[in-house]
């Protein structure tokens, strides 16, 4: 894996959901770095640990959930590092019986499949259906990476950059929690 700045030369045989973001990332002048990873698809953050080395940082770990009656859809991004515990953030949201969304809102909401979850997808929520909930210390580091909405590619932005501009062009907002990583 090699380190390189901004888009591919060359998008011939890239997924038209990945060239998007790239097209959304140059189009507000935000700077990126990216490393592709075609022979080992990204699937888990064990998978990312090689990934990390290759960026510089950690990568985020982007978890899309929703609630039991799947009306309520949240993009949580937490420091790949630190455990998940549902109980933890459904307390902090005040919502009951949060789990992992099914597959097919995923794509019909973020235009991303299994193993790609990323705050990319959300450029793709125009009616904005997911909220998005951020842990504090993914705020506190210089450098935010995730998948360009394809798990063969990750990328490294500035926080600042993420925050300050991806997300507002958007229009989402972001909900700030301090997960513990316990129960």
């Amino acid at each position: 894996m090699e380190l390189f700045t901004g888009r591919p030369a060359d998008c011939a045989g890239r997924l038209a959901r990945e060239v998007r973001v790239y097209d959304y990332l140059d189009r507000l002048g935000i700077e990126y770095w990216r490393t592709d990873h075609f022979d080992m698809p990204a699937m888990t953050m064990a998978d990312c640990e090689r990934i990390d080395g290759v960026l510089g940082v950690l990568i985020c770990k982007n978890l899309f959930l929703c609630n039991r009656q799947r009306t309520a859809h949240y993009l949580l991004l937490m420091p790949g590092d630190k455990p998940f515990r549902t109980k933890e953030l459904s307390k902090l949201l005040g919502v009951s019986r949060l789990s992992f969304a099914p597959e097919e809102d995923m794509l019909e909401l973020l235009d991303i499949q299994p193993g790609a979850v990323s705050v990319m997808g959300l450029m793709n929520d125009r009616e904005r259906r997911v909220r998005l909930v951020v842990d504090s210390d993914v705020l506190r580091q210089e450098y935010f990476c995730c998948h360009p909405c394809v798990n063969t590619s990750s990328m490294k932005l500035r926080t600042e950059d993420v925050t300050g501009k991806y997300i507002p062009a958007t229009g989402h907002e972001m909900t700030v929690v301090e997960l513990t990583g316990q129960d």
